[in-house]
């Protein structure tokens, strides 16, 4: 990887860092599309595994405390993590065109899901059904191509979950999947002569997403019925009261 490409890829990073400290979603979704127009697209998801790791290690753990209001996760977490696994081997064995073909799928999946049923909701005797499937898909493409989040995050949000369960459903499915595939990567070598690029990738990710640690005062002037219409109204009132703030502080 050249001084140009790596600088293009830690831009990436600033951008996607932002704005996963703002949404919970954001850094691989940005990152590596970006950088995949620049560097082999192996190399973009490899870079990108360990700080998005951490970022998400962080988030999943200051929500900690909203387990109890989360639905399906250890199905998801256990099929997620055969998944990554299986989706890892496949980063590793198989040629950079079918994986660019899944990058995009992945994105244009998410969007028009999104578009289509943006009032998408699951109760909890079908989201138990096919949590499995779910958490499966979502850790193959983790494991294979670095992004999940079009899987994940619509599923979840389809669940409508309170504020603080949703985001913590979220990052910890992101971590325990992303730690799969690390320890693959790992495990077989592929962070061999990427390691300067991680570790200026973690950096860049951990300072950029400090920029919005804390709530700005736009955030806190954005009208509460704006919130509302983010997150489902089976929200806790405490959730209610703070949902003008940003979600990840």
């Amino acid at each position: 990887m050249s001084g140009t490409e790596l600088a293009i890829v830690l831009v990436a990073v600033v951008i996607g860092a932002i704005a996963k400290a703002v949404t919970g979603m954001g850094l691989p979704l940005i990152v590596i599309p970006i950088a995949s127009l620049f560097i082999d697209v192996n190399d973009a998801i490899v870079v990108i595994a360990f700080p998005n790791l951490l970022a998400n290690a962080y988030l999943a753990g200051r929500e900690r405390t909203s387990y109890n209001e989360t639905r399906d996760l250890p199905t998801l977490a256990i099929a997620g993590v055969i998944g990554a696994v299986a989706g890892t081997l496949l980063l590793v064995n198989i040629p950079e065109r079918p994986l660019v073909i899944a990058v995009i799928v992945a994105i244009v999946g998410y969007v028009v899901l999104f578009f289509a049923h943006p009032e998408l909701r699951i109760g909890p005797e079908r989201s138990k059904r096919f949590a499995p499937a779910v958490g499966g898909i979502a850790g193959v493409f983790q494991g294979a191509v670095g992004i999940s989040g079009p899987i994940v995050g619509s599923w979840i949000h389809s669940y409508r979950l309170p504020r603080g369960a949703h985001i913590f459903s979220v990052t910890s499915l992101f971590f325990i999947t992303g730690l799969a595939q690390l320890i693959v990567l790992i495990a077989t070598g592929e962070l061999s002569g990427r390691v300067v690029a991680t570790l200026l990738s973690t950096k860049l990710s951990r300072r950029s997403s400090g920029i919005t640690v804390a709530p700005s005062a736009a955030t806190r002037a954005v009208p509460r019925a704006a919130s509302v219409r983010v997150w489902p109204t089976s929200m806790s009132p405490r959730a209610t009261r703070t949902s003008t703030r940003s979600p990840l502080r």
